[in-house]
């Protein structure tokens, strides 16, 4: 059998992804999103995600290239002065891994985020990391450990077959820390290659290529292109066709998958 979960990434960010979600969850393919608590359109997307009691509501962690939960008194070796995080994710993995004070900084942040999700009422259906950042050995860590106050259970991890050959072995690691922690975690996550170009035909090529297991695509579809300067390059317009395509449809019944959230997958 093949399960699926097609999800979102950056619910929250702007209006625009939040409109992009709520159409395609309810005349389209999208499963899941993954909500950016403290990012500006957040509490739009709360709202949005409280009328579609269907739509699966995950933790999308902000470590990386937007702004914390925390105050900046709390976590200051973390943010700049308008308490945001950097993009120098490789240095700041060097940080967290070797310095005590940035670690506990870093569970403070967390933390924060999760409670700030819970804080929302919904049900905490899974978490990722922006630019899978969860994948870091110190981050994924802490989500774990953190996690199991706020039911914590399943995880995206961040493996597409045939990609990223170097990162093999923080993908072995991760697979076998999600395992023994009991957490649920798709096979292969498809739309890495392809991010933010998802378009109808990538999106078939993709589900055209599902093997048997638990698999997630994930996207990030919006109403309208050039939400941020990092994001200049994605098609986002694009992506939400590509949610809507009748073709899609058709070609995930035509396989016979099984979609759903990460909560109709978690072993009981």
């Amino acid at each position: 059998m093949i399960r699926l979960i097609v999800n979102a990434d950056d619910f929250g960010l702007d209006s625009a992804i939040n409109d992009a979600v709520e159409q395609a969850h309810v005349d389209g393919e999208l499963t899941t999103a993954s909500l950016m608590v403290g990012a500006p359109a957040a509490a739009q997307a709360i709202e949005i995600a409280r009328r579609l009691p269907t739509l699966g509501v995950g933790l999308h962690l902000v470590l990386a290239d937007g702004p914390s939960v925390s105050p900046r008194r709390r976590i200051p070796d973390l943010v700049d002065a308008e308490g945001r995080f950097g993009d120098r994710m490789a240095r700041d993995g060097v940080r967290f891994f070797f310095l005590p004070s940035v670690r506990r900084q870093l569970a403070i942040e967390i933390r924060a985020q999760f409670e700030a999700f819970a804080a929302t009422g919904l049900r905490l259906d899974h978490v990722n990391a922006h630019k899978h950042f969860h994948l870091h050995p110190t981050v994924l860590g802490l989500v774990l450990a953190i996690g199991r106050d706020f039911g914590l259970n399943a995880v995206r991890l961040p493996y597409e077959p045939g990609t990223a050959p170097l990162l093999a072995p923080w993908i072995a690691l991760s697979r076998q820390r999600l395992r023994r922690a009991g957490i649920t975690h798709n096979d292969a996550l498809f739309g890495l290659a392809s991010t933010g170009t998802t378009d109808e035909a990538a999106l078939l090529a993709a589900i055209d290529r599902l093997p048997p297991g638990l698999h997630e695509i994930y996207l990030h579809p919006a109403t309208r292109r050039r939400l941020t300067a990092t994001m200049a390059d994605y098609r986002h317009d694009d992506e939400l066709a590509a949610l809507l395509s009748p073709r899609v449809r058709q070609a995930i019944a035509a396989r016979g998958i099984v979609t759903g959230r990460w909560a109709d997958f978690v072993a009981p």
